[in-house]
């Protein structure tokens, strides 16, 4: 009796957890299926509300944009307006660009008015310079004029009538030379001295003639004597001697040679265990310094430039070296 008795224990008790789990499950799934329900009824509210605050933001832009729109328009009939009106009127631009054409035609006007008497006053300086200079030609040329005995060559007898030349230089008056200062302490180049072949005493000088300028483009006679009597000046030839350039090399050697620090030759650590031995630099010498820059490619090698032939020349010598050392007189006689 008793293990019936437990038997149908357990069966009642396997029933009995059998159906409360049945109703646990399903009271869950209810709950489940409530929050389910209620999950998606609060986000559709949600989504609703987000979706009508979208709605009312685009509607208000939308408003702005037509707004702003419509105030450019606005904005953009008045300012042409004003501009049309105020700023750029057609019909005072077109009476100021008339306005300004006038004055700039009259300014034009005015210029070439300026221009013209510009060029005729450039004509008249022409003309008076064209004049002075050929009124100084006349003058310079005055001895050129016709006499009463010989015909000049402006009035040529071949021809009808004379040449303008030649009223220009009746009219105008001869040219006259500022007169050349002489020295007073000096002797008068007019008179030179001369002496007696037979006793050699010098002559007294004979008085003075009064000598006139002779007509014509003729230089005075003081600048003439002046220049013919001026002292020899001696060439470059005399002035500096033929050897002074060596003379110059050896000073500037000698200098060097009393300047040196000392004469060691100079052996570099790196290549001292070479065979082949250290050669100096081209300006560098135990005794002394290499001939490279100091003499010339014929002083190195005189078996190679220097000949037994004389120098032939392919052009004539120059007279005027000819008479160096020779002095005029003043007599005009060369010594």
């Amino acid at each position: 009796v008793d293990e019936y008795r437990k038997i149908e224990y357990y069966a009642a008790v396997k029933i009995q957890s059998w159906f409360r789990g049945c109703k646990v499950r399903a009271y869950i799934r209810y709950l489940n299926k409530m929050m389910v329900f209620i999950q998606k009824w609060w986000r559709g509210y949600q989504g609703r509300k987000q979706f009508r605050k979208m709605i009312e933001t685009a509607y208000f832009i939308m408003k702005m944009n037509f707004y702003n729109e419509m105030a450019v328009r606005i904005q953009k009939r008045w300012r042409g307006y004003y501009i049309r009106k105020y700023i750029h009127n057609y019909y005072a631009l077109k009476k100021y660009l008339e306005a300004i054409s006038l004055n700039n035609e009259m300014v034009r006007r005015g210029l070439e008015e300026f221009a013209e008497m510009k060029e005729r006053e450039e004509e008249k300086q022409a003309l008076k310079r064209e004049e002075k200079k050929k009124n100084y030609q006349a003058r310079k040329m005055h001895y050129l004029l016709s006499t009463q005995q010989i015909a000049g060559i402006y009035n040529s007898p071949y021809l009808k009538l004379p040449d303008p030349m030649e009223l220009q230089l009746k009219k105008a008056k001869p040219l006259t030379h500022k007169a050349q200062p002489r020295e007073k302490d000096g002797v008068d180049p007019y008179q030179l001295s001369c002496t007696d072949s037979s006793t050699s005493q010098p002559v007294p000088l004979l008085p003075p003639i009064e000598r006139k300028k002779p007509q014509g483009p003729f230089r005075d006679t003081v600048e003439v004597l002046q220049q013919r009597l001026k002292p020899f000046e001696p060439s470059m030839r005399v002035a500096a001697s033929n050897t002074s350039l060596e003379e110059a090399r050896e000073k500037i050697k000698q200098e060097e040679w009393r300047n040196r620090v000392h004469d060691d030759e100079f052996l570099p650590f790196a290549s001292y265990h070479k065979p082949y031995k250290y050669i100096p630099s081209m300006q560098s010498s135990k005794y002394d310094k290499e001939s490279y820059g100091l003499k010339s490619f014929r002083e190195q090698h005189r078996e190679k430039w220097i000949t037994n032939k004389d120098f032939i020349t392919a052009i004539p010598p120059i007279h005027l070296f000819e008479k160096f050392g020779k002095t005029y007189s003043r007599a005009g006689e060369i010594v």
